[in-house]
């Protein structure tokens, strides 16, 4: 049985294909785990010229309620900014932020198929001897991220630009206001550490980089030699300091039980090929702010998690997971980080 966006998803693609006969959307699968946009699968076909044709596609939808507020036009411009650049990313088609076609604004990709996201699947046994080689790779990429120009990438259009010296006080302003809206129930730790952070704020950012704001593993796409085929869930990027984006992949949270940076290896390795890839210093100090930090705004978004399952906006099971496992996992790793643990 056809999904019902199916005929929808054909009207809509139908339009911006003039020329093409026969146009059909086949094969509508959700994907699952969805925290911050719906997001399905499907099979385009059609004909043109004389020849048949065929396209994997990938649909993101505005959920009810989301574990994150984001705004799918920066997600959609940092996606194409990188397209064809040391940063691998999908194709994006088309972007539609008006609600009428499929209920929601959304936008459409094509789909990098026949790779794995799965941290799970990663460390499953498998793929132990291209472990290093994933690392190597993924903090490379980072670092081109870092390195990449907002200006010439034409982000700055549709990103706010902070001052170097501003860009740590905006996060953490953010994300100690999603904490104040959304929580469910006192969050003394994370006050306790936007309070050590506010005593003691870091340096000026050495440069204003594209943060990717949710660089971690699970958030590509590998393969069996250890390459990333693709860099996925752009929908928290922004301009600030790109210690932030590294700090985040080192979350003890993402260290899957491993002990090691994103479950891949030791931090200091994985700072050195940053540095090396982004040619930016990593100043132990500033890194240690930028790591509890993201601890601070790990913890907003599962109290943002937990409030929008609280009030029926989204029933997604990722929701409640998030603030059933990780509120408590953010804690612990809040102490520390704060050297309380």
């Amino acid at each position: 049985m056809d999904h019902p966006l199916a005929p929808r998803i054909a009207a809509y693609v139908a339009a911006r294909m003039p020329g093409t006969q026969g146009l059909t959307v086949a094969d509508v699968e959700k994907i699952p785990g969805g925290a911050s946009r719906e997001t399905y699968r499907f099979r385009l076909t059609w004909r043109e010229g004389g020849r048949d044709h065929e396209r994997r596609l990938i649909l993101r939808r505005d959920p009810p309620a989301s574990l994150i507020d984001t705004e799918r036009r920066i997600e959609f411009a940092a996606y194409r900014a990188f397209e064809g650049s040391a940063v691998p990313v999908p194709r994006m088609l088309w972007l539609e932020e008006d609600a009428g076609p499929l209920g929601a604004p959304f936008f459409i990709a094509e789909e990098l198929a026949g790779f794995q996201t799965s941290p799970q699947v990663l460390f499953s046994g498998p793929y132990d001897a291209v472990l290093p080689r994933l690392a190597e790779r993924k903090w490379t990429i980072l670092g081109e991220i870092a390195r990449a120009d907002p200006i010439a990438l034409g982000l700055t259009e549709v990103m706010d630009a902070p001052a170097l010296d501003a860009c740590w006080r905006r996060e953490l302003d953010h994300w100690e206001g999603v904490i104040d809206r959304e929580e469910a129930e006192p969050q003394p730790i994370a006050r306790a550490a936007i309070r050590w952070l506010r005593a003691h704020p870091p340096p000026p950012a050495q440069r204003l980089s594209v943060v990717h704001g949710d660089y971690r593993t699970g958030n590509f796409l590998y393969d069996a030699a250890g390459e990333v085929q693709g860099v996925l869930d752009w929908e928290m990027a922004h301009l600030g300091d790109p210690l932030e984006d590294l700090a985040w992949s080192f979350n003890p949270i993402w260290r899957m039980g491993r002990g090691l940076a994103g479950g891949l290896v030791p931090q200091d390795e994985a700072v050195a090929v940053w540095a090396r890839a982004s040619g930016l210093a990593v100043d132990p100090a500033a890194l240690h702010w930028w790591m509890l930090f993201n601890c601070v705004k790990g913890q907003g978004i599962w109290v943002g998690s937990a409030r929008a399952f609280i009030d029926g906006g989204n029933t997604e099971p990722i929701l409640i997971y998030a603030a059933w496992w990780l509120l408590n996992a953010q804690d612990r790793a809040i102490l520390e980080l704060m050297g309380k643990l």
